[in-house]
């Protein structure tokens, strides 16, 4: 997403708007609906300059994770930031706010019961492969140095 974000304010916005301009990174019109629809042969070169060769496309499990980790961290840094003022808000934010797994019991029950040690582990893990985007919120490292738990 970051890497078509610069591109479109490289100029390229306007003709690419997705649906409503018949094209994005998918090709659209009535001949399509119904069916796959093609790449947009554009959309795949500026992906392709961004491709880092050799890489193998991700388990998805791994996106899974990537995913999940990034929503929680996410969460982490709301309460670091003081947006959300203790852990409960934030659980019963995301469940009810954005559709969080309630069987999780959301963000800060997952980091408690996963381990914020596991957690920052994974996160680390990901920041090498994947860069900046994992690093762990600090909060998150906090608590694992002291052992402290979310909900108390």
């Amino acid at each position: 997403a970051l890497c078509l974000q610069e591109e479109r304010s490289s100029g390229i916005n306007a003709e690419y708007g997705g649906r409503k301009s018949g094209k994005g990174i998918f090709l659209y019109g009535e001949s399509h609906k119904g069916s796959t629809r093609p790449v947009n042969p554009v959309a795949e070169q500026i992906l392709n300059r961004y491709r880092t060769p050799g890489q193998a496309a991700p388990s998805t499990e791994d996106v899974q994770w990537r995913t999940y980790l990034r929503s929680v961290n996410e969460a982490a840094l709301c309460l670091q930031e003081e947006i959300i003022a203790n852990p409960v808000d934030g659980n019963i934010g995301l469940i009810f706010g954005i559709g969080h797994c309630p069987q999780r019991g959301g963000p800060f029950q997952f980091l408690d019961t996963y381990g914020a040690q596991s957690f920052v582990d994974k996160m680390h893990r990901y920041e090498e492969q994947l860069g900046f985007r994992f690093e762990p919120a600090e909060i998150v490292i906090d608590y694992a140095k002291s052992g402290k738990k979310f909900m108390h």
